[in-house]
């Protein structure tokens, strides 16, 4: 008799990454053939034929190089910026209930304007360069680290804080044995979500005011109504995304990996 355990066929076609590129196949195809029988307007929906050629040239000719590279930069320095700024106000505010009190309800409130009403503020504050969407992507990724960060320290059980204080542990002892290996995997789904907003928050600064740039040129080409080059552009940005929430996973399995090893040994169960 089979253990539960087994992978059956079923889950290992399942469990295959042929099965999401084979879907990925089948979407474009229709996608495709769609637009063909249906005599949809390339201003409406290119083919994705034309989609990949357009993203094979602008690759070519290093034009997504350039504004890609600017992207990327603001990106990561305004995702460092933010959650710089998230774990450290974080810790202080967690380990503070004073300055809790005091200055977490103006988190919040900052926290609830939206960040594109204050775009234009910041851009005129930093200038059209790169400064101003750092400071607008900063924004942005700050308040996912924060809040995990505080929810994170407070979430260390009491019952371990009460033995090591009355094994007259310091206060950074409980810190470091205690509530920060039980905070981590919190912060890390704070960093998950602020690096994948960090790309809107760049965008969102480039579309505002800019003079390079993925959201820039993005603009430049529905200007031009260049649809297949929009596309291209919204592919690539979509990889950015995709890369940066496997980085974060990566550092995550690297630096929690307690967390895998519970997980392992209760399927095992």
């Amino acid at each position: 008799m089979a253990r539960p355990t087994d992978k059956t066929l079923l889950q290992t076609v399942i469990d295959s990454p042929l099965l999401s590129l084979a879907v990925l196949v089948g979407f474009l195809g229709f996608w495709e053939l769609a637009v063909i029988v249906l005599g949809i307007p390339k201003i409406v929906l290119p083919l994705p034929s034309s989609i990949a050629v357009s993203l094979w040239d602008g690759f070519a000719s290093g034009l997504y190089l350039w504004h890609l590279a600017i992207t990327f930069y603001e990106i990561m320095v305004g995702f460092l910026v933010g959650a710089a700024s998230g774990l450290v106000i974080g810790f202080i505010v967690a380990l503070s209930p004073l300055l809790e009190r005091i200055f977490y309800p103006y988190v919040v409130a900052f926290q609830t304007i939206p960040k594109v009403a204050i775009a234009p503020i910041i851009v005129i504050w930093f200038g059209y360069g790169t400064a101003s969407k750092i400071v607008i992507t900063a924004t942005i990724g700050f308040f996912p680290v924060l809040a995990n960060t505080i929810v994170g320290l407070r979430a260390a059980p009491h019952d371990q804080l009460e033995m090591l204080t009355a094994y007259t542990a310091t206060r950074w002892q409980l810190f470091r044995m205690v509530r920060l290996p039980q905070a981590l995997p919190y912060i890390f789904v704070g960093l998950d979500v602020a690096i994948v907003l960090s790309v809107i928050g760049a965008i969102v600064g480039e579309f505002v005011g800019a003079k390079a740039g993925l959201g820039f040129l993005i603009l430049q080409m529905n200007f031009n109504f260049d649809m297949a080059g929009t596309f291209a552009i919204l592919l690539v940005l979509s990889a950015i995304g995709v890369g940066l929430h496997w980085m974060v996973n990566w550092a995550q399995r690297r630096v929690v990996f307690w967390m895998d090893s519970a997980s392992d040994r209760t399927i095992g169960a």
